[in-house]
């Protein structure tokens, strides 16, 4: 993949356009993928969202890892490789590796589908060891990393910021079992989950006064304008942020603010929007700390331990391959 620059921007690029048309043709609530977020531009919005106060999570994730990396390193074993799913710029996995290091060269593989955080990630922590970006989604860059195991090393797989919470719950559980088949017995998982925290504290984590996240949101209409030469005016778009307490998520939205009609030549879709439907953008499902220790026995792995922060609700647990 990283030998072949490009390749996996074309490969994203029709996947983007037939993911946009399957979710503004789909009958109902339309859809947009939240994967598709994270441009160059969602990225920077993105790490704009993490400084914020309203929103806790990210840094309740980075003070478990900081505190807990050496353990997690030493319980993982050694020799390591570490991957990183949906790595972006790698700030938190910094602990990690200067873990790692203490003990042996550090090798780590970041996947993720954004060039840019994939740069910004290697510029970060390159100084570290040996950093090899692998753009391409989850499962694929795991299957890539795996394969460039050498005989007798572990595997250190991070899956961080409660991003398991993008999937519905039963598509995680199969995620979980996906990646379970990927890694060898003894290979670690680190998976971090947000917890359930008040509905009204967890919305304004996802609905800023500053208006950082809706600019987030609506980001996802204009990459479709700058890539697929989408005509969505973003001025008649609002952000919507909902709390679905049977559910236990967080769901954007992006709600037509009049009748319009919206078209995509390049995903092959034109679209009809009433006044007040709305695009579905994300769902943010929150956890209990029991369920993801339940979560690794269905899932082929057992929970070796869980940590959790105590000024956001938000846990940390390292599964073992069985």
């Amino acid at each position: 993949m990283i030998d072949q620059p490009g390749t996996g921007a074309a490969r994203s690029e029709s996947e983007f356009a037939r993911d946009v048309r399957t979710g503004l043709n789909k009958q109902g609530q339309k859809e947009l993928p939240s994967r598709y977020f994270y441009d160059e531009i969602g990225s920077a919005l993105f790490d704009a969202i993490t400084l914020l106060p309203e929103y806790g999570l990210t840094r309740a994730d980075a003070r478990i890892v900081e505190r807990h990396a050496a353990s997690i390193v030493e319980r993982a074993g050694t020799p390591l490789m570490v991957a990183e799913l949906g790595s972006g710029s790698g700030i938190k996995t910094r602990w990690i590796l200067e873990a790692v290091a203490r003990h042996q060269p550090v090798l780590y593989y970041p996947i993720d589908i954004s060039a840019s955080a994939l740069a910004r990630c290697r510029h970060e922590l390159g100084e570290l060891g040996a950093v090899v970006p692998l753009e391409c989604s989850y499962l694929e860059g795991l299957r890539e990393a795996a394969a460039r195991r050498t005989p007798g090393r572990r595997m250190l797989l991070l899956f961080l910021g409660s991003t398991i919470g993008n999937f519905e719950r039963a598509a995680a559980e199969q995620f979980l079992r996906d990646v379970r088949d990927n890694l060898r017995p003894g290979d670690a998982l680190l998976l971090g989950t947000d917890l359930e925290n008040p509905a009204d504290r967890i919305l304004l984590a996802y609905d800023d006064p500053a208006g950082v996240t809706a600019a987030f949101n609506r980001n996802l209409l204009a990459r479709i304008n700058r890539e697929l030469r989408g005509n969505f005016d973003l001025r008649f778009f609002a952000h919507e942020a909902r709390y679905n307490a049977h559910e236990r998520r967080v769901e954007m939205h992006l709600r037509s603010l009049r009748r319009q009609t919206v078209s995509v030549p390049d995903a092959g879709v034109t679209c009809e929007l009433a006044e007040g439907e709305t695009i579905w953008t994300e769902a943010c499902h929150k956890f209990r700390a029991r369920e993801v220790r339940e979560w690794a026995r269905r899932t082929g792995y057992v929970c070796d331990d869980q940590w959790m922060d105590t000024a956001w609700p938000f846990a940390e647990s390292l599964f073992i391959a069985a």
